[in-house]
């Protein structure tokens, strides 16, 4: 199957299997959503939205944030992953979008590298998310299922690598909602050690089931 073909049947699949797909993170703002996709990095968002009401509700924007120190942002989050570094790098943040932004979440993947604790794949999802731009980002989630699936070849082996051939094949105006796609379908369905293929639909053109349930050869 071509790729283009490929693309086009994965796409017919999830529009009518998951007409509507958004970040799981709980967030009322950008700056909100800015924090929790900066806590969510190795941690899951369920974690994530168990810490963020009452730090949000503490550091509502980016002023009162930049005045904390790091010690008293890690209270709140101790229990996620690398709870010092994170802590770390939201007050850097707030500190950075007050000083160079006015304390708002800027709108360009260039200006949003610039922020402490904020790399291509955390710029991404704000783009996507916040601004609705066509921006995709790649998680170990849409690592996979795009390698699993066949949406990129072997050789792209780096995140920014799938990135850009995702990009290349897919509408620009369903960039955004196929970040989700990918994102759920690998955390509900397509998992890491056991994928539920079984509950998947997308056994007919997925090429890692295929390969998996080749028939075998007649003797």
């Amino acid at each position: 199957m071509k790729r283009k073909e490929l693309y086009n049947k994965v796409i017919e699949h999830f529009e009518v299997a998951m007409p509507v797909a958004e970040t799981e993170l709980d967030y009322s703002t950008p700056f909100d959503l800015l924090v929790a996709v900066i806590l969510s990095a190795q941690c899951t968002d369920k974690r994530v939205n168990m810490v963020t009401p009452d730090l949000i509700a503490r550091y509502p924007t980016a002023w009162e944030m930049a005045e904390a120190h790091p010690d008293e942002i890690y209270n709140y989050i101790k229990s996620v992953s690398y709870p010092n570094n994170k802590a770390k790098h939201l007050v850097g943040m707030a500190q950075k979008l007050c000083s160079d932004f006015n304390g708002e979440v800027p709108d360009t993947l260039e200006e949003l590298v610039t922020l402490p604790g904020v790399g291509r794949k955390t710029a991404n999802v704000i783009l996507s998310v916040v601004w609705d731009r066509s921006a995709m980002a790649v998680d170990t989630h849409v690592f996979r299922v795009s390698h699993r699936i066949g949406l990129v070849p072997k050789r792209c082996t780096t995140p920014y690598s799938v990135e850009m051939e995702l990009m290349k094949h897919l509408p620009n105006e369903i960039v955004p909602k196929a970040h989700h796609w990918l994102i759920l379908h690998g955390r509900y369905v397509c998992k890491a050690r056991t994928p539920e293929c079984g509950k998947c639909g997308l056994t007919a053109v997925c090429g890692e089931y295929q390969k998996r349930h080749k028939p075998s050869p007649a003797l």
